[in-house]
């Protein structure tokens, strides 16, 4: 793995494996969790803009999730202006980003395909870190 950013509360972005910025990217939080968030930096950067409360998805039913949605959307009233002038300044098209169901469909999709067993983080103790989107890629 090689850590490439690091969020303010200390958990890591990791490449895995060889190569460039297409390399899978696994997100290790410090709470003991870890799993892969995209399929290179790419796909990263869509997930952040379309969803960039996908923090605070993982376990939660549908409708406490529309509740997280909401707080952040009223903490960020002008969230879809900014996510467009974001994905502008990156040369994306807004119209091409993912719906936000769309990432959190994908994130769901990789925390249980050949990614989350490609991905597994190992922690101090020699246990697999907990799957960050509740899969497991030998109990999904």
């Amino acid at each position: 793995m090689e850590q490439f950013a690091r969020a303010a509360s200390g958990d890591a972005f990791c490449f895995v494996g060889e190569g460039g910025e297409k390399r899978p990217v696994v997100y290790i939080s410090l709470d003991g969790e870890a799993g892969p968030l995209a399929l290179g930096l790419p796909e990263l950067v869509r997930l952040c803009l379309a969803a960039p409360w996908w923090r605070d998805a993982p376990g939660r039913p549908a409708e406490e999730l529309q509740a997280v949605v909401g707080e952040y959307r009223e903490d960020v009233p002008d969230l879809d202006r900014r996510r467009d002038r974001a994905a502008r300044a990156l040369g994306l098209d807004p119209a091409g980003l993912p719906s936000e169901a769309a990432a959190l469909a994908r994130l769901a999709e990789l925390s249980r395909g050949p990614p989350a067993a490609s991905c597994l983080v190992i922690g101090y103790d020699g246990e697999p870190l907990d799957p960050l989107f509740g899969a497991t890629p030998t109990n999904p």
